[in-house]
C-alpha cells in the first residue's frame, strides 16, 4: 500500500509538471527563435540525465554499447528531440497555446494508425469509431468549431501540430523492441539530437547571445518537459502494482495545461478547444478499453 501511494505521489507529481510546459513553451518563444531555444533546453536534458546515468552508477553501460546500438539511438535521437521538438515549438510560435496542445496530444490515435502498416497490427472497429471519434475533435479544435464552413484558423500551424503527433507517434514505434535501459537510451538520444539541433542552427539561425529569459524558459523546459519529469513518471510506473493504475492519470495533463495556460499566458480558452479535447481523450479511452 505505501509503495502504491508513493506511485501515485509521483505520477501525479510528473502530471503536474507537465501540464505547465505548454505555457512554458509559449512565453518562452517570445524570447527566443525556435532553435535556439530547442538548442538549449536539449542541452539542459542531455547534462541532466547524464548527471542521473552517473549518480545511477549507470555510466558504464555506454561502454557495453554496440555501433548498431548507437546507431540506432542517432536515427532516434533524429525523430526525438530533434524533430520532434523543430516541428512542436514551430506549431506553438504560430498557434495559440491551447490548440497546438490539444492537437499534439492526438499522438495515441496516430500509434493505432501507424501500427497498421509498420507493426502489421489489425484494427478492430471499435479502434475505427475510437478514431473517427478523435478527429472529430481535432475538426472541432482546428476549426474554433465551425466544422461545416471547414475554415482552419491556420493551416500550417494545424499541420505542423498534428505532424508532430505523428513524430512522437514513430519515435514510439522504433522504441518498441529496444530492450535497453531507458534512461541510458533517453540520453543517447538527446545527446545525438542536440548535435542534429545544433547543426541546424549553424545553418538556419543568425548566432546572438540569448536573453536572460530565453535561457530561463530553456532550463524549465530542458528539465520539465524532457528531463526530470520523465524520471518521475518512470520512477510512478515501476512503483505501481499496475501501470494502468497511474497511467491513465496523463488524460489530466491537456485540462490541466489549459488552465495554466489561461491563468499564465493569459489566453481566452475556446469552448472549442474543451469538447475538442473531450472528444479526442474519448477516443482514446474508447481504443484503449
Amino acid at each position: 500500500m505505501v509503495k502504491q501511494r508513493k506511485a501515485y505521489f509521483c505520477a501525479i507529481a510528473a502530471v503536474l509538471l507537465w501540464s505547465t510546459v505548454a505555457s512554458a513553451f509559449k512565453i518562452s518563444l517570445r524570447f527566443s527563435d525556435v532553435l535556439p531555444l530547442l538548442f538549449y533546453a536539449s542541452i539542459v536534458s542531455t547534462i541532466f540525465l547524464f548527471c542521473s546515468l552517473s549518480f545511477l552508477k549507470k555510466l558504464s553501460s555506454l561502454r557495453t554499447l554496440s555501433k548498431k546500438d548507437y546507431f540506432h539511438s542517432a536515427l532516434l535521437g533524429f525523430l526525438n528531440p530533434f524533430l520532434y521538438y523543430l516541428v512542436l515549438f514551430k506549431a506553438y510560435s504560430i498557434l495559440p497555446a491551447q490548440q497546438a496542445l490539444a492537437l499534439n496530444f492526438t499522438w495515441p490515435i496516430m500509434l493505432v494508425l501507424l501500427s497498421i502498416p509498420l507493426l502489421s497490427q489489425k484494427i478492430k472497429i471499435r479502434s475505427i469509431i475510437a478514431i473517427i471519434i478523435s478527429f472529430f475533435g481535432v475538426l472541432l479544435i482546428a476549426t474554433r468549431g465551425d466544422i461545416l464552413g471547414l475554415r482552419f484558423t491556420n493551416v500550417t500551424g494545424v499541420s505542423l501540430a498534428v505532424g508532430s503527433s505523428v513524430i512522437w507517434a514513430l519515435f514510439w514505434i522504433y522504441n518498441v523492441k529496444d530492450r535497453r535501459d531507458e534512461i541510458v537510451r533517453l540520453f543517447l538520444n538527446f545527446a545525438f539530437g542536440s548535435c542534429f539541433i545544433f547543426v541546424s542552427m549553424l545553418l538556419f539561425s543568425k548566432p546572438k547571445v540569448p536573453s536572460f529569459n530565453a535561457i530561463l524558459g530553456a532550463i524549465y523546459i530542458g528539465l520539465f518537459e524532457m528531463g526530470i519529469t520523465f524520471l518521475v513518471w518512470l520512477k510512478a510506473l515501476k512503483s505501481s502494482k499496475t501501470t494502468a493504475y497511474v497511467a491513465n492519470l496523463i488524460y489530466l495533463v491537456p485540462f490541466l495545461s489549459i488552465v495554466v495556460i489561461h491563468f499564465v499566458v493569459g489566453e481566452q480558452i475556446f469552448f472549442s478547444t474543451i469538447i475538442g479535447l473531450i472528444f479526442i481523450v474519448t477516443g482514446i479511452t474508447i481504443h484503449k478499453r
